[in-house]
């Protein structure tokens, strides 16, 4: 699964960051731009059902995106489905950002964006914050630079974890196995930095940057509070085949589908 973001469209180029469930970009040729907007347009506009009857009726293939094409065999039993990989991503994020100063970073995203201050961790002497957007713990993490270095992380990139949810735990372990297997590097970042999620790993990706793969996220409840630290689960270093569902372990969102 491809976790980059897809362009946006600009002026000079011919590519959305729409893309259909089948994996084909979403109208990404010239002949659909005729419904471009270089100005704010006005409202309301049609829907999507309604734009794509009107590209039909002006002969536009909107079939003719580009669609990824799987290198690797559906070999895989994730779910009762063939897949290529032996587990799915259901969910991206949460992302950990490294900041020059938290406090103002909080603010821009708390007063300006509306995020919710979840929970915060003091790490070496140093302000770390969790926040969310929705009812899972958290969804943004931030982080000083100055723990960059002592992390041992790339200089090049103010990214410290971009998330990915996958299935359940044991597609955790598989997908441990399966990268570890394939070479991909792993980095040790203290349970500590992801509060909210038990059992995690990372994984350098080739430009570097961290990949936070994990199964579980607390689900904060009607009185805004997290999970208490000694009520969570504790993080053995040999990790258990199988565990023990916590009380929010099905209360995250469902993943609809499709599998593959």
């Amino acid at each position: 699964m491809c976790t980059s973001p897809i362009p946006m469209a600009t002026p000079s180029s011919c590519t959305t960051a729409s893309s259909r469930w089948d994996g084909t970009a979403r109208a990404n040729r010239c002949p659909s731009y005729y419904r471009r907007f270089d100005e704010v347009p006005t409202l309301p506009q049609m829907s999507e059902s309604m734009e794509v009857e009107e590209a039909l009726r002006k002969g536009v293939d909107i079939s003719s995106g580009h669609q990824y094409r799987e290198p690797l065999p559906s070999a895989y039993d994730v779910g009762g489905v063939l897949l290529p990989r032996p587990f799915k991503i259901t969910r991206i994020g949460p992302v950990g950002l490294f900041v020059k100063d938290v406090a103002k970073s909080v603010g821009f995203y708390t007063e300006m964006l509306g995020f919710v201050e979840t929970e915060e961790v003091s790490f070496r002497g140093r302000r770390c914050l969790f926040l969310r957007n929705g009812p899972e713990h958290h969804s943004l993490g931030l982080f000083p630079k100055e723990l960059r270095q002592e992390l041992g992380l790339s200089a090049h990139t103010s990214l410290m974890t971009f998330g990915v949810e996958v299935g359940s735990y044991a597609q955790l372990r598989n997908a441990v196995m399966f990268l570890r297997d394939r070479g991909m590097k792993s980095v040790n970042i203290p349970p500590d930095l992801y509060p909210g999620i038990d059992y995690a790993a990372h994984v350098l990706d080739p430009d570097g940057h961290v990949i936070q793969l994990y199964y579980y996220m607390e689900q904060v409840g009607w009185d805004g509070k997290p999970r208490p630290k000694e009520l969570r689960r504790a993080v053995r270093e040999e990790w258990p085949e199988v565990l023990e569902p916590l009380s929010d372990t099905y209360a995250d969102q469902t993943f609809q589908g499709p599998l593959g």
